[in-house]
């Protein structure tokens, strides 16, 4: 059985950080991920979606965290076609600082998986099926994470198959997503797996996924017995791969954290 590894997208965004979640005293970045890492074996660092940072930055969170711990990196969103970010017109120059930027992870042996998010339009046509493969081309040899947000990529047996068959061949984990399901290219939570390790986000059922606010459409609180049922099926799929991702990407004030820490409990023999 593989290691089932969980954690949340990011560790100090504002209302986790005035929740009351890090106890008193925990003030620098430091100590906060310090703290993090001592609860959790897993985080994904969702700040450089939005800019890379420097290496200095992620040198100091190699610095913060343990031997054993893994942090998934959120790759920046000009690299996977979301628009309204600052972007060398060079790809290559682009992705150049990316790799320069994680590489203080990597060289610490922290480093997971690079999450590629391609945004809902990108569809499973030939213009997107290049542009996933030349972001793959380019995280090399970084290992990949891709999530879909858009359900043609694996609607039906043989564009599943197909799917599913490309990223293994590119030994890129396929992210399965639980994510609120009735709107246009809905992605089902599809247990796969495509690499070595298994990677599942869990974004809530917000019924402000469609139009509502980053907050609104994150904003959700996992009962029990849904935790229950992700654990059994994490489970399932720790007997496939060598370690599973499991990434609470719910918010706000903390939220994320207490579910996580209830899934650990529930995965607990």
């Amino acid at each position: 059985m593989g290691a089932i590894l969980v954690g949340t997208a990011g560790w100090a965004d504002r209302e986790l950080t005035a929740s009351g979640w890090y106890p008193p005293g925990t003030r620098t970045p430091a100590q906060r991920l310090a703290h993090y890492a001592s609860r959790f074996g897993l985080v994904e660092a969702d700040s450089p979606y939005y800019a890379v940072p420097a290496p200095a930055t992620v040198q100091r969170w190699a610095d913060s965290t343990p031997e054993g711990f893994v942090m998934d990196v959120k790759a920046f969103a000009a690299l996977t076609g979301h628009p309204g970010r600052v972007e060398p017109r060079d790809p290559e120059v682009a992705w150049g600082r990316f790799h320069e930027a994680v590489e203080p992870l990597r060289a610490r042996g922290r480093l997971g998986r690079v999450l590629l998010q391609f945004p809902p339009w990108y569809t499973a046509a030939p213009r997107w099926e290049q542009r996933v493969s030349d972001a793959l081309d380019r995280c090399r040899p970084l290992p990949a994470a891709v999530e879909f947000r858009h359900s043609s990529w694996v609607d039906g047996p043989e564009r599943r198959a197909r799917t599913l068959g490309y990223l293994r061949s590119r030994d890129a984990a396929y992210v399965c997503v639980d994510m609120p399901q009735g709107h246009r290219g809905a992605v089902p939570p599809l247990l796969a797996v495509t690499s070595s390790t298994a990677v599942v986000r869990l974004h809530g059922h917000s019924r402000a996924w469609v139009g509502g606010s980053k907050e609104d459409r994150f904003r959700y609180s996992y009962s029990e017995r849904e935790l229950a049922h992700w654990a059994k099926q994490l489970t399932l799929l720790s007997g496939q791969v060598k370690q599973v991702h499991a990434v609470l990407n719910t918010c706000c004030a903390g939220e994320a954290q207490r579910a996580a820490e209830l899934l650990q409990t529930l995965l607990s023999p």
